[in-house]
């Protein structure tokens, strides 16, 4: 009998608000800014948005954050849309912040009739210097005092485009000497003569992220407005603007944001390593991105299990990458087929297999919940098997080939190792085994016990395969806080590439929705370069935790 879950803190406040009444229905948003692609960190935001109205009923807008025009594209919200579906989830209402910029220049009219805001041409330096300190009170902008009537003329004419972009800005009048600097008033518009991605150029003047955002789930009767924990000191504001304004009470609630290991989470600096081509874009494989995880083969269900797996909690702390490793590992044990690879080939020959070529029967998944099924692999006496198979001086305890030793082929035959040959610099080409006829597997007769088996591939019947072997982007657990630039801790070894590996022909009907494990080398999917000519595949994870932690 399992035990019932515990519920998280925000949990805990919705069904405390929806039991006394407080509110009939739960309704959340997820409000991504559309300036670049959301990674695992966004995922656990989405999580929980969109968990939380599955849960208790209710429903989540999608509304994007879309406040300044410079650094938002289209491409930005398609990908975000596509990310959130894949993960497994639907928004009700898509939504942008720039649908309510009519209604938020009214709101920023009302406060300067309220007499609670104010037009500021000091410079961006002079601001700067009168807003004092976390231990000093600020000083009184030399404008703070201006009438509502100039106030209301002067955002009038930014509005209409008579000044240039710096030149005039809208401040709320909170408190210049408040003990949080973000209520000292606050700037909350500004002058940008740039088009917007939906709206052109019918706006040079752009509200703030903090003025937009707690308006915007007022006017969309956000019950409970979930934010990370670097929100907690705009709470105050949140509140303020809401208060004054009269409107719809949304309420915000703060959780601690994902930091996870080996990885960078600021999309600052994702941008810059596509930028700077130290990926190959925003959905390359190393990418903590979601767009990346999915190019790598992960699966919604092992993402959102390890959203399930690290909690809600109100304190920072650090998740191991290997909590994720292993989430895709769980799922994929599961569902994908098992399937034979060769990655570093050398060839194998049966000097007495005299039948051509065989069908034999091998397992796809023996995890699968329905039995996996079979599949048909084709057998001969010429084989590609891995390099690191055959040993011409065997180690202690070597199970696998080695002159005179034998081992079972996957599926096939036992095999002994009768002779081997080289080039002329001495290194081994070519292993040359008999087979023992009444080994076959499932129908072995032999009497013969061997401890080692070894994966393979019919060389006349492979395919060739391009294999990239992606690890860990940084040498260190935590690249953010180390000293120096960030980018010194790349891992030079976070991607190898084998050019020339051999699959087994039903490898070839592969799709990018395919997951595989390539039977003692790792979990794979293929990958979108893939052509016809050259199939790509990805390693989505090892086998087990294979990561060296750095001394």
């Amino acid at each position: 009998m399992s035990e019932e879950k515990s519920l998280n803190f925000i949990e805990e406040i919705v069904e405390n608000d929806l039991n006394s009444g407080k509110y009939e229905t739960l309704v959340t948003r997820f409000p991504p800014e559309p300036n670049g692609y959301l990674h695992i960190g966004h995922a656990k935001a989405i999580c929980l948005n969109f968990g939380l109205t599955q849960k208790y009923g209710g429903y989540t807008n999608l509304r994007f954050d879309d406040t300044n025009p410079v650094t938002e594209k289209t491409e930005y919200v398609n990908s975000q849309q596509e990310d959130i579906r894949w993960l497994g989830f639907n928004w009700k209402n898509e939504l942008y912040a720039s649908d309510y910029f009519d209604e938020l220049y009214g709101f920023a009219v009302e406060l300067i009739e309220k007499g609670l805001a104010y037009v500021d041409e000091s410079s961006a330096d002079e601001i700067a210097a009168l807003k004092g300190t976390p231990t000093e009170p600020g000083q009184d902008s030399p404008y703070r005092n201006r009438s509502v009537a100039e106030n209301l003329a002067l955002f009038t004419k930014m509005k209409n485009g008579e000044f240039a972009d710096g030149a005039y800005i809208l401040r709320a009048k909170i408190d210049m000497a408040s003990p949080n600097m973000l209520m000292r008033d606050p700037i909350i518009y500004r002058i940008k003569h740039a088009e917007h991605h939906r709206t052109g150029n019918k706006w040079c003047i752009y509200p703030m992220y903090d003025f937009a955002h707690g308006q915007s789930d007022s006017i969309e009767h956000i019950t409970h407005s979930i934010c990370t924990l670097e929100y907690v000191s705009h709470r105050e504001l949140y509140d303020w603007f809401i208060e004054k304004l009269e409107i719809f009470p949304s309420k915000q609630y703060e959780f601690a944001r994902l930091n996870l290991t080996s990885t960078v989470m600021s999309k600052r600096k994702l941008l810059q390593l596509v930028n700077e081509n130290l990926v190959s874009g925003w959905d390359d494989p190393r990418m903590p991105t979601i767009s990346g995880l999915r190019r790598r083969g992960f699966t919604p269900k092992s993402v959102r299990e390890f959203c399930e797996r690290i909690g809600i909690a109100k304190r920072e702390n650090l998740i191991e990458l290997s909590l994720l490793e292993f989430c895709i590992r769980e799922d994929l044990n599961k569902t994908a087929n098992r399937v034979m690879a060769v990655l570093d080939p050398i060839k194998l020959v049966i000097t007495n297999y005299e039948k051509g070529t065989e069908d034999l029967i091998g397992e796809n998944n023996p995890e699968a919940e329905d039995g996996g099924g079979t599949r048909v692999i084709p057998f001969s006496n010429e084989l590609w098997i891995e390099r690191e198979d055959f040993m011409e001086v065997p180690a202690k305890k070597w199970f696998r080939l080695a002159p005179g030793a034998m081992v079972r082929l996957k599926f096939a035959y036992i095999v002994k190792c009768e002779d081997f040959v080289k080039d002329e610099n001495g290194n081994v080409t070519e292993i040359r085994c008999t087979y023992i006829p009444e080994s076959k597997s499932g129908n072995d007769t032999s009497g013969v016990n061997v401890k080692g088996t070894i994966h393979w591939v019919s060389a006349p019947h492979a395919k060739t395969a391009e294999i990239r072997l992606y690890d860990r982007l940084f040498t260190s657990e935590t690249p953010d806080a180390e000293e120096g630039d960030f980018k010194d801790y790349l891992n030079p070894e976070s991607l190898t590439v084998l050019p020339n590996a051999y699959i087994e022909p039903a490898l070839a009907d592969a799709d990018l929705e395919g997951r595989y494990q390539f039977i003692r080398k790792g979990y794979f999917c293929l990958d979108k370069d893939s052509t016809a000519d050259k199939l790509v595949f990805n390693r989505t994870v090892t086998l087990k935790d294979t990561f060296k932690k750095p001394n």
